[in-house]
C-alpha cells in the first residue's frame, strides 16, 4: 500500500440505532452495482463493509454503489480478490459514469499547475495523490518530463495506459514509468509486464529543480517514486535557521534538507548521515550538481548518534527524518516502532546545542501527530530538557486530503527550540 493508504482505520460499522430499511428493488439498479452493509463515506470498502454485488460485476469494473437502504451513493472500482475489494472514487446521489475519471484527472492537474502554480518553483511535485484526488489506488509524481506512476488498484492499472496521453498533454511531460509492488500486484492481479514498453521508453534518471536546488532522481535505485516531493516546503523552511550554523541531517536520504541548509540557507557546515549506501551515493551526486560541500557519513543513525553523544558533539540545527517505523495497528506489533521513534529522538535531541533548532519527522501513517509529539516530549524530558514548539507541518499542497479520508495525513513534522 501507499503511505497514504496504510492509515485507513479499522472497519467500523455505523453506530447509529438500527432502523427498518425501506423496501427497494435491486432489479431497478444501474448495473454493475455493489451494495454497502453500513453507512460510510470512506473510500476504502473492506470485505466486512461490502454487501451484495451484481453477478455481472467483473474485476476492474466501474460499479454503481448503493447504501444499505438501496439509495445510490456513488461509484467505484471493484476487484473481489483485493484486500480492498471496492474503492469508492466518487460519492454522489446522481449517476456517475467513467467520464468522472477524465474530470478528476483534469481537476488534479489544475490544482498543481493553475491554482498553486508549482511550476514557478519546481518541476517535481505530486500530480495525482490517490484518495486525495478522488483517484483511489493511483499515485503519480511528476519529475521534469517524466511521470512516475505507482499502482495499487487493478482497475486503475487497466485504465492508466489510455489516461497517459491526456496526462502528458495536461502536464507537459513526455515519458512515464510505472511501478507495481510485487506482492500487491499479485494480490490485485496486476501484471507489471503490461507496462514493459512504457517503462522501456522512459529514462532511468532525470534531473529536477526545487527552490533553486538541483537533484538527480534515480527511478531504479530510489525509494517509493525516487524522491520525496512531500517534504519540499519543509526543506525550504529549514534554510531559515541555518545561516552560518553547524547542521546535522540524520537519515538524510538523498540530501534534500542538507542541500537546502547549505545552498539556500548558507550553513557553515553540514553533516549528512544515512545507512542506505545507494542513497548516500545519490546524495553525493546531488551535492556535486550544486557545487555544495557536505560531509557525508554512511552509518546507522542510532549508532552514529550514540557515538557523537559520547564524543560530546553538538550542532546548532538537527534534522531527523527517519523511515517509517510502524507497520501495523496492533498495539503489541507497533510498540517496537514507537520505541524506535522515542529512542532515536532522544539521541538526536542530545546532539542539539542549548537554544538550537530541532526538526523531527514521522512518515508513519499509523502514528497520530499527538502520539508522535508525546514520544518526542518524553525523549526530551528524559534528559531534563524542554522543547519550545513553534510549528507543526506536513506535506505540501500537492498532497491534498479529502474530508472523508483524513487518515491519509501521514507526514508529520515538529519544529522546536531545544532548551
Amino acid at each position: 500500500m501507499s503511505e497514504a493508504e496504510d492509515a485507513f482505520p479499522l472497519e467500523q460499522p455505523d453506530a447509529r440505532p438500527e432502523k427498518a430499511a425501506p423496501a427497494y428493488d435491486r432489479a431497478t439498479w444501474r448495473k454493475p452495482w455493489a451494495q454497502l452493509k453500513y453507512f460510510t463515506f470512506q473510500p476504502a470498502i473492506f470485505p466486512r463493509l461490502l454487501g451484495q454485488v451484481s453477478s455481472d460485476a467483473k474485476p476492474g469494473d466501474f460499479v454503481n454503489v448503493y447504501d444499505k437502504n438501496g439509495n445510490l451513493t456513488g461509484g467505484g472500482l471493484y476487484n473481489p480478490r483485493a484486500k480492498i475489494p471496492l474503492r469508492v472514487v466518487c460519492h454522489s446521489t446522481e449517476p456517475v459514469t467513467e467520464a468522472y475519471f477524465d474530470q478528476a484527472l483534469r481537476r488534479a492537474v489544475e490544482l498543481r499547475r493553475v491554482i498553486f502554480k508549482l511550476d514557478e518553483t519546481t518541476d517535481a511535485y505530486r500530480l495525482i495523490n490517490s484518495d486525495g484526488d478522488g483517484l483511489s489506488g493511483l499515485t503519480i509524481d511528476r519529475y521534469g518530463d517524466t511521470l512516475m506512476c505507482e499502482l495499487y488498484s487493478f482497475g486503475m492499472a487497466q485504465r492508466l495506459p489510455k489516461w497517459l496521453p491526456l496526462l502528458h498533454e495536461l502536464a507537459g511531460t513526455k515519458f512515464a514509468r510505472v511501478h507495481v509492488d510485487h506482492d500487491l500486484g499479485s494480490l490485485e492481479g496486476i501484471k507489471p509486464s503490461w507496462f514493459n514498453e512504457t517503462n522501456a521508453a522512459a529514462p532511468r534518471t532525470v534531473k529536477i529543480r526545487e527552490h533553486g536546488v538541483r537533484y538527480e532522481v534515480d527511478f531504479a535505485e530510489g525509494h517509493k517514486t525516487g524522491f520525496f516531493c512531500d517534504q519540499r516546503d519543509n526543506r525550504r523552511a529549514v534554510a531559515r535557521f541555518t545561516q552560518g550554523k553547524r547542521v546535522l541531517d540524520l537519515c538524510c536520504y538523498t540530501a534534500g534538507f542538507s542541500l537546502n541548509a547549505k545552498v539556500v540557507g548558507g550553513a557553515e557546515e553540514v553533516t549528512a548521515v544515512d545507512l542506505d549506501e545507494a542513497a548516500i551515493a545519490q546524495a553525493k551526486r546531488n551535492a556535486n550538481l550544486n557545487q555544495a560541500r557536505v560531509k557525508f557519513v554512511h552509518a546507522d543513525a542510532f549508532a552514529y548518534a550514540r557515538q557523537m553523544q559520547q564524543n560530546g558533539e553538538k550542532w546548532d540545527v538537527v534534522v531527523l527524518d527517519p523511515p517509517k517505523f510502524i507497520f501495523t495497528r496492533d498495539a503489541a506489533g507497533n510498540w517496537e516502532g514507537r520505541q524506535k521513534y522515542e529512542d532515536l529522538n532522544l539521541l538526536a535531541i542530545s546532539l542539539v546545542k542549548p537554544g538550537g533548532i530541532f526538526i523531527t519527522c514521522s512518515c508513519s501513517g499509523l502514528l497520530t501527530l499527538e502520539d508522535f509529539e508525546a514520544h518526542v516530549i518524553k525523549a526530551a524530558h528524559k534528559q531534563n530538557r524542554r522543547l519550545q514548539f513553534f510549528d507543526r507541518t506536513g506535506p505540501g499542497p500537492d498532497h491534498p486530503v479529502y474530508s472523508n479520508c483524513l487518515e491519509s495525513r501521514y507526514l508529520k513534522l515538529l519544529w522546536a527550540r531545544v532548551l
